[in-house]
């Protein structure tokens, strides 16, 4: 049973004190909150253009900001798994996570090239804003339940205690 348990946990024991000596841990730990804020405030923002018309420019300002505030969590979280896994994207822990977050990488940056290179036209780029912040949602959910599972396997290691037996492979 504790070797499966092995199996299942998000981190190595190394990997998780690596985790817990990087400042990218507290980076990523604020600016996954912030996006989030910033997000929320943008989704409003073009929910009210496409609602009643009003608002193109804020609503388009606040898309460029949610864009730059994604890229640079996911060049931070690209150190950050850098330094807990030892590659800078696709560490096994975070695989999947990682292939979405290039959809939502792409969508945000298909809303920027349309945006600057004067394609679409105004309700059509926030379309693909939208189509980038429902994606967007979806990865933030994976991020959550990896966060989820993190503390779990904290819970479950606490209550095993000192006493863990196995290799140091």
């Amino acid at each position: 049973m504790s070797s499966s348990q092995r199996l299942k946990t998000l981190y190595t024991p190394e990997e998780r004190a690596r985790r817990d000596a990087t400042k990218w841990t507290l980076v990523q730990g604020i600016l996954a909150p912030v996006q989030f804020l910033v997000f929320l405030i943008s989704l409003a923002l073009v929910l009210r253009y496409l609602w009643i018309g009003d608002g193109y420019t804020v609503a388009t300002a606040s898309v460029v900001i949610k864009t730059l505030v994604l890229y640079t969590i996911m060049v931070t979280g690209a150190i950050w798994e850098r330094e807990v896994f030892g590659c800078y994207l696709f560490a096994p822990a975070f695989f999947w996570e990682d292939v979405f977050s290039f959809l939502v990488l792409a969508l945000h940056t298909a809303y920027l090239v349309m945006l600057f290179a004067g394609i679409g036209d105004p309700r059509q780029q926030m379309l693909v804003a939208l189509a980038a912040y429902a994606t967007y949602v979806v990865n933030a959910i994976q991020f959550v339940l990896k966060l989820r599972a993190a503390r779990r396997d904290e819970r479950i290691a606490a209550m095993s205690g000192p006493s863990v037996s196995g290799s140091r492979a």
